[in-house]
């Protein structure tokens, strides 16, 4: 009689992510894992603990012979003002666990609780990934926004629904320049659109810092597109690049570029700039169901899909909820939005840090 096969045993430590052999290690793993994301390689984890200040922690699951079997980005939010988590990833619409076998994914939930319990963390927020049995699952709230690139601009065109792709026309009409980089200027005239457009939308705008240290940790993976008009930055996005797909993840415009179809242009090059760079897939980001910005995506011709996200709190405590859309907020919101721009700016990045 043959004896039954055992899975073997699963150990889970923190990675050490100053040793550039460990995140390089992590990052193969990664780029080979089916359902990876930017947010799951160890230089966006490293970027968010230098850009704000909050602790990142980083899970491997390791079979008995050191190979990996899984992993799992954590950052250690702390927040006065909206209190803590340990959430994966940080800052970032995905991540979540990453893992080959359900063994491994059951081991870096049971290792991302202790680590909370360890770092006085009431509650663990996972978005996305394999999400573990018995948590609070949330597959409402947020949807996702992805499509494959067409071949030239012509199909690009042709696959945007008839009323936005009119705009983009127009659009296309307009004295505007497009311009990519990742110097100085390009994160400087970036942030500037970038905080303008978040105050305008009652937002706080993330620190500086964090921006600059994202796209130092991508490197050529990540870049700048911004629209100019009269020589004035007046739309910009920092995408990342990452598996064949452009993310365009932190962007905006200011008050000018509606008028100047800013916006359109903006995405429409950003296809082009992405397409050129071999990537075939265009991930539009998240948004929440029924907001403007689902619709404004959905208009592009993007098929919304539900994400799903977990939570987890402590016996007698709750999950820290920060929804904008909350009713609670809205008051906030509009002061927010009525706050001179070099005071959103100063008071922003402050607040924000907590926001994870």
């Amino acid at each position: 009689m043959t004896a039954p096969l055992l899975s073997p045993p699963i150990g889970i430590r923190v990675a050490n992510l100053r040793d550039a052999r460990e995140r390089a290690r992590i990052d193969g793993f990664v780029r080979e894992a089916v359902g990876a994301t930017p947010f799951h390689l160890a230089g966006w984890t490293a970027a968010i603990e230098r850009g704000t200040g909050q602790r990142g922690h980083y899970l491997l699951a390791e079979r008995g012979g050191g190979a990996l079997a899984g992993v799992l980005p954590l950052t250690a939010m702390r927040s006065r003002l909206f209190g803590r988590a340990l959430v994966s990833a940080g800052f970032a619409v995905g991540g979540g666990i990453l893992a080959e076998t359900p063994g491994a994914a059951d081991a870096l939930s049971a290792g991302a609780w202790d680590l909370a319990e360890r770092l006085g963390c009431p509650s663990v927020e996972l978005r996305g990934g394999a999400l573990p049995e018995g948590w609070a699952r949330d597959d409402t709230t947020y949807l996702g926004f992805a499509r494959p690139l067409a071949a030239d601009d012509a199909a690009e065109l042709a696959a945007i629904p008839r009323k936005q792709r009119a705009e983009v026309r127009k659009a296309l009409d307009l004295p505007l320049e497009v311009a990519t980089g990742t110097d100085a200027r390009a994160l400087a005239e970036h942030y500037a659109v970038y905080a303008e457009s978040v105050r305008n939308l009652g937002t706080p705008v993330f620190p500086a810092r964090l921006l600059r240290e994202v796209a130092a940790a991508f490197g050529p993976d990540a870049d700048m597109l911004t629209i100019r008009h009269d020589e004035r930055a007046v739309a910009s996005v920092l995408s990342l690049y990452f598996g064949g797909t452009v993310f365009p993840y932190w962007g905006g415009g200011t008050q000018a570029a509606r008028g100047l179809r800013a916006n359109d242009r903006l995405y429409f090059a950003l296809m082009a700039h992405a397409r050129a760079r071999g990537c075939t897939r265009f991930d539009f980001g998240r948004s929440k169901a029924g907001t403007g910005a689902a619709a404004f995506k959905k208009n592009w011709g993007f098929t919304p899909e539900p994400l799903a996200y977990a939570k987890r709190a402590f016996e007698g405590g709750a999950a820290r909820e920060i929804n904008p859309l909350d009713p609670r907020y809205a008051a906030r919101i509009r002061a927010w939005q009525r706050l001179p721009l070099p005071l959103a700016n100063l008071l922003g990045p402050w607040i924000s840090r907590g926001l994870g």
